[in-house]
C-alpha cells in the first residue's frame, strides 16, 4: 500500500487490482491519520466519498456550511478554492464517476447537484448507511473495492436510460482532446445546433459544454504542472493563449497560482491513487470517463465526425 506524506499528514493509498465492471468508474482508497486543512481541486467527474473509519472527513464551504459523512459532489467541486477538507483518522473509498453514467448510478441527473455537495443518504437512503457498515467490516481494501464495485454495478444496471449517444460522444471527444475541441465543431459533427447541444449536455451531464471543456483543459494542465513542467510550456501545449491565460484559469479554479498548485497534495496523490487506463484514455486523473465509442455505421465516416447516424438510430 503506497504512502504519500504532506506536512504532518501521512496518506496510505490503495487502488483496485482490476478496473470496475462499469466503464467510466475509477476507485481509490485513502487512510489519513492527520488530514491537514487542504483545498479541494476541481475535477471533471462526479465524486462519491464513502467514509467508514473511526474519524470523519469534514468539508468546509466558503459560505460557512460544513458537511460530514458519505457525500456526493458534482463536477468542478472546489472552484475558486471554495471547499476545504480536514479530519482525523479518516478512512474512505473515493469513487469518480463519469458524468455520462452518473445519473444511472446516483438516481438523479448531475445537473441537480449543480456543483454542490450532497449527503449520500439524501439520494440513497438506507443504502448509504449499509455500504458504510459493510466497508467498515470488510477485512481488506480489495474487499472494500469489491463491495463498492458490486454496489455501483447494481445501481448502474437498474438506473434506466443512459444519456443521448450524441452527448456521450461529445463528452468523449472533449475528454480525449483535453477540452480543446470547439463546441461548434462538436455540434456540427452530431448534426445538432449549438443551442441543442448546450441544452442536452447541460441537462444530462450537469455542466454546459464550454464549462466542461474549460474544466478538462485545466485538469490536464494542472497535472502537468504537478509533474514538474514549467507554466510557459504547459500553457503552450494545452491550448491556452499564453501563460497569463493559464494563470487566470488556475486562479479561477483554485484561488492559487500555478506555482502553488504544483504542490497541492490532492493532485500529487492522483498518480498514486488512480489506475492507469488503456492508451488514449490518459491517466486516472485525466481519463475520458465515458462508455466505449459507438460503432461506426459506415467505414467511410471521416475521422473526428460522430461515428453514428445522429438521425436514424436503432
Amino acid at each position: 500500500m503506497p504512502t504519500f506524506t504532506h506536512g504532518t499528514a501521512v496518506w496510505d493509498v490503495a487502488r483496485p487490482q482490476r478496473p470496475s465492471r462499469v466503464a467510466g468508474v475509477a476507485m481509490a482508497g485513502f487512510g489519513v491519520h492527520d488530514l491537514d486543512v487542504l483545498g479541494m481541486v476541481p475535477h471533471p467527474a462526479v465524486t462519491l466519498l464513502l467514509e467508514f473509519g473511526a474519524g470523519t472527513p469534514v468539508l468546509d464551504r466558503a459560505a460557512g456550511e460544513q458537511q460530514r459523512g458519505c457525500l456526493v459532489a458534482g463536477p468542478g467541486l472546489g472552484s475558486g478554492g471554495a471547499v476545504r477538507v480536514h479530519g482525523q483518522d479518516v478512512e474512505c473509498v473515493q469513487v469518480r464517476l463519469s458524468p455520462v453514467i452518473a445519473r444511472a448510478v446516483l438516481g438523479v441527473p448531475p445537473c441537480e447537484l449543480d456543483g454542490a455537495v450532497v449527503p449520500l443518504d439524501a439520494l440513497w437512503g438506507r443504502e448509504a448507511s449499509r455500504i458504510r457498515e459493510q466497508l467498515g467490516e470488510a477485512p481488506s481494501w480489495q474487499a472494500r473495492f469489491a463491495l463498492t464495485d458490486a454496489l455501483i454495478t447494481r445501481r448502474y444496471a437498474a438506473g434506466g436510460a443512459p444519456v443521448d449517444p450524441e452527448v456521450a460522444w461529445a463528452w468523449r471527444r472533449l475528454t480525449d482532446g483535453h477540452g480543446r475541441p470547439r463546441v461548434e465543431e462538436l455540434a456540427a459533427d452530431v448534426g445538432w445546433s449549438r443551442k441543442r447541444l448546450w441544452s442536452r449536455f447541460r441537462s444530462q451531464l450537469g455542466l454546459p459544454p464550454k464549462r466542461a471543456a474549460t474544466l478538462l483543459r485545466f485538469d490536464h494542465a494542472a497535472h502537468r504542472l504537478v509533474a514538474g513542467e514549467g507554466p510557459a510550456r504547459v500553457a503552450a501545449d494545452t491550448g491556452y493563449a499564453d501563460q497569463s491565460h493559464l494563470h487566470r484559469d488556475v486562479m479561477a479554479f483554485t484561488g492559487a497560482t500555478p506555482a502553488a498548485l504544483a504542490g497541492e497534495p490532492f493532485l500529487a496523490v492522483d498518480d498514486i491513487a488512480w489506475p492507469v487506463h488503456p492508451a488514449g484514455a490518459g491517466s486516472g486523473a485525466n481519463a475520458s470517463f465515458g462508455p466505449p465509442a459507438p460503432t461506426a455505421r459506415s467505414s467511410g465516416a471521416r475521422s473526428g465526425r460522430c461515428p453514428f447516424d445522429p438521425i436514424h438510430r436503432s
